[in-house]
């Protein structure tokens, strides 16, 4: 088996915006008038598109989902995000993601982005911090049914890749995905991927028991040795409770 595209989440992965996505959450259930429960955000938010994640919030608050509430609820949730955005000179990107896109550059692997975030959103920041043209392929929350850890948003990326490159001949199981969350890792693995699990909203033991792999950083990645276990001569990085 050859390794031959690299799929990344968005937040938490590339950015490091988890606490501005909660404190948004919040402001949000307050201007509906309900009370916001931090641990909530963890629970239900985490890894989750901000549909699966307000459709849950505010069910067990008793409210009723339409689809034009919902909508209106996103809307104005990713327009405070963007507001928020712009007053941030330097955006919080992970240390060694540069370096990482660099090495997956050398190796000449296309790369992607599978997020449960508003595209308008992963645009913004992918051009901001100029990283855009690197990634050939945008799967964004606002264009899936569902959210993870449903495999939708990994299979629709490996489907687009090929319609972009048909001699790509790209399955799941060639495709590496790098995620924070427990969702993620779990979508990843249902579409037949291997994960890495980066330990940016997770300790790293629990990463760990999770991914195919596990880093505490972003430049702790050892491509080349992932090249080397994808292609069967050498044993994985960390072995997970499902071997």
């Amino acid at each position: 088996m050859t390794l031959k595209a690299v799929l990344f989440d968005f937040n938490g992965v590339i950015i490091n915006d988890e606490p501005l996505h909660d404190r948004l959450i919040e402001q949000l259930l307050i201007e509906e008038n309900l009370r916001p429960d931090p641990v909530e955000f963890r629970q239900f938010c985490l890894g989750r598109s901000d549909r699966a994640c307000l459709t849950d919030l505010l069910t067990r608050r008793g409210r009723v989902v339409t689809a034009d509430y919902l909508d209106r609820l996103i809307a104005r949730k990713s327009q405070a995000y963007q507001t928020q955005l712009a007053t941030i000179d330097q955006l919080p990107i992970y240390p060694g993601l540069e370096e990482l896109i660099f090495q997956i550059r050398a190796a000449r692997l296309p790369m992607a982005v599978v997020s449960g975030a508003v595209r308008s959103e992963i645009e913004l920041v992918l051009e901001r911090t100029h990283l855009r043209p690197y990634f050939a392929v945008i799967v964004a929350g606002d264009q899936i049914q569902t959210s993870k850890p449903d495999p939708e948003g990994y299979l629709l990326a490996v489907e687009q890749l090929n319609q972009l490159d048909p001699t790509l001949m790209l399955r799941p199981q060639n495709c590496l995905a790098i995620e924070d969350t427990f969702a993620g890792i779990q979508a990843a693995k249902a579409a037949g991927m291997q994960v890495v699990g980066v330990a940016n909203s997770y300790p790293f033991h629990m990463m760990q028991r999770q991914a195919n792999w596990a880093v505490d950083y972003l430049y702790e990645l050892d491509l080349e040795r992932i090249r080397q276990v994808f292609a069967g001569k050498e044993r994985p990085l960390v072995e997970t409770a499902e071997g």
